[in-house]
């Protein structure tokens, strides 16, 4: 994982120190630590009326070539809502409507360290499905026959909707 070597407002190179019981990048001329966050991201179970759950097969690493839900990150000024229909959109042409938050969660990345995951279902879309923007393919999969899930995350948001909103 790269780390940051310069502070993002004055560009005086950051050195590393506690602060606040914590190791953290520190700018001397700023006199402030740098903290960092997770990056922000959502994902979308999308249930068809067969009860089968819409994935998309990943074009871009990590975890290129695997099945994952469609979302993304979100960009600044974006609600998390937002954030996931926009990435339906984009990678499956799909318009939606969110019907409940599944939950929130966080997975390691070896690019952005952490990634907070919020988790929508959405039962009702329209438009026509098409692989778009980082997806290779798309397609809808019953519980029992899903492939192999590219982010843990994904998988647990899968888990509850099947086993407590699942009819």
């Amino acid at each position: 994982m790269r780390k940051k070597k310069f502070c993002h407002f004055c560009g005086t190179k950051l050195t590393e120190k506690m602060f606040e019981d914590s190791p953290r990048l520190f700018c001397k001329q700023c006199s402030e630590p740098l903290y960092e966050n997770p990056i922000p991201a959502t994902c979308l179970v999308v249930v068809d009326n067969r009860n089968r759950v819409l994935l998309v097969k990943r074009s871009v690493e990590p975890k290129k070539g695997f099945w994952c839900l469609p979302g993304g990150f979100m960009e600044l000024g974006e609600t998390p809502e937002k954030a996931a229909l926009r990435e339906l959109k984009e990678e499956t042409g799909l318009s939606g409507q969110i019907d409940m938050l599944l939950g929130v969660s966080s997975n390691s990345s070896a690019q952005y360290h952490t990634v907070l995951m919020v988790g929508f279902l959405v039962k009702s879309y329209t438009g026509t499905l098409v692989a778009g923007d980082d997806a290779d393919d798309a397609a809808s999969f019953y519980y029992d026959e899903l492939p192999e899930i590219a982010f843990e995350s994904h998988a647990k948001f899968i888990r509850i909707y099947y086993t407590a909103y699942s009819s």
